[in-house]
């Protein structure tokens, strides 16, 4: 007996604990790997500690903090020397129920379902990427068995949108070393810097990733802590889930309207904008699209700030600014891009750091009260580069200085304005 014992040591365990050999494994499986394990501590009387020398693997447990995603924080913008972005103040359009109900919340909303990809690259860091272990789990921390070694994980949100219906793709076969986001065009034509393209494209949906590379797993776990409760290894990652794609709250506040403008046809467009994001990165791709989005025209609105309308401890005050605020129609909208092309919106720290090299229109076609439909079109490069991780663009529009048209079928002209809060520019078409 004792003599088949030690031949089973030598050909099963001694292998582990000389560290010869990657994969070498125990008759009967996990189960009775563990019934040995235990029997070798209670035979030498030791006090059973964490597993470390006895495996090639070991079941670790990976956790992954998300940023905090509240827009105030988010966009950490400075407007001056020491004094903070704050949109709220710029935002007049609001946000009411039936906003909600069509696009959604305002602002982000924190994830809990995450696609996880990981890459094993055996002993050498920085290494191509040559297979890939898929998974999707619920909440921020994820348990499951590494081999020894050096491995690269990225990490995504799930994709979950009002109608069921998702207009992100993504690409995971082009390369295992990377992975792509993108939409598909959608029916609408895209007249604006979009050199190659002739339709607009779908807006995607909310998107944050973290990728983390040279994660090392060694027979000492250095870096990680052991959980006893769970019986697992727990590794804190430094990296952080962030959006890679960047929320525009757009308003025209349409001034002196007197009905003149009538209605929208409750989309529009915003041009120069990226085609595609990398996960791994978060660097936007440099094929230049026109975003088609959403918007609604609310009209008799108080100029009162969000600030206001939208802190419950202020009802009072924002009940007597509402009471004698100026009025206009406002057409709004939030839209989702993946941002400036060629550029890490993360990794800016100042908007002087943009280097843009294309122009951003913004457009909204309206009806006017004699049956002829127009497009107004605004030039909103340089907010856009301002807010090259999202914000709010704003462009005052005085209907006095844009005449009603008067052409039959068809727009009759387009509005480009090139200072929004100076000149308005008729083109006609």
């Amino acid at each position: 007996m004792l003599k088949a014992v030690s031949t089973y040591l030598k050909k099963y365990i001694l292998p582990f604990l000389t560290g010869r050999g990657r994969g070498v494994g125990l008759p009967g499986g996990g189960l009775l790997l563990l019934t040995i394990h235990y029997s070798l501590f209670t035979i030498t009387s030791c006090s059973p500690e964490p597993p470390l020398h006895l495996y090639d693997a070991e079941d670790c447990c990976i956790k992954y903090p998300v940023i905090d995603l509240r827009l105030e924080v988010y966009w950490d913008y400075q407007t001056a020397f020491d004094i903070n972005y704050d949109w709220q103040t710029e935002w007049y359009y609001g946000w009411d129920d039936e906003d909600r109900k069509i696009w959604g919340e305002l602002g982000y909303s924190t994830p809990n379902v995450f696609n996880i990809r990981r890459y094993y690259t055996g002993q050498e860091p920085e290494a191509p990427h040559t297979g890939v272990i898929a998974n999707t789990v619920e909440g921020t921390s994820f348990q499951e068995r590494y081999d020894w070694g050096f491995w690269d994980i990225l990490v995504w949100n799930q994709i979950t949108t009002l109608d069921g219906v998702q207009s992100l793709i993504f690409d995971e076969q082009s390369s295992l070393d990377s992975v792509t986001a993108y939409t598909n065009p959608s029916m609408n034509p895209a007249r604006y810097n979009a050199p190659r393209h002739t339709r607009s494209f779908y807006a995607p949906e909310p998107l944050f990733s973290a990728y983390e590379e040279d994660l090392e797993v060694n027979s000492n776990l250095d870096g990680f802590t052991y959980d006893k409760e769970r019986d697992v290894w727990v590794k804190q990652f430094s990296m952080m889930l962030r959006p890679i794609t960047y929320i525009y709250l757009t308003q025209v506040i349409i001034y002196n309207n007197h009905g003149r403008v009538m209605s929208i046809d409750g989309t529009s467009n915003l041009s120069g904008m990226a085609r595609t994001t990398t996960l791994n990165n978060g660097r936007a791709g440099d094929d230049a699209i026109t975003v088609n989005y959403g918007s609604r025209m609310k009209k008799d609105v108080p100029l009162v700030p969000y600030s206001l309308t939208n802190d419950k401890s202020k009802a009072e005050e924002a009940a007597q600014a509402i009471a004698t605020a100026r009025r206009a129609d406002i057409v709004g909208g939030r839209l989702m891009t993946f941002g400036i092309c060629g550029h890490r919106a993360n990794g800016i720290s100042r908007a002087e750091e943009v280097r843009d090299n294309n122009r951003h229109y913004m457009d909204v076609t309206v009806q006017f009260n004699n049956g002829i439909d127009s497009t107004l079109v605004f030039d909103v490069t340089d907010k856009v580069r301002e807010r090259y991780k999202g914000g709010v663009i704003t462009v005052e529009l005085n209907m006095d200085t844009v005449p009603i048209p008067t052409r039959k079928g068809g727009s009759g002209f387009d509005a480009v304005v090139l200072e929004p809060d100076t000149v308005t520019h008729v083109i006609d078409m």
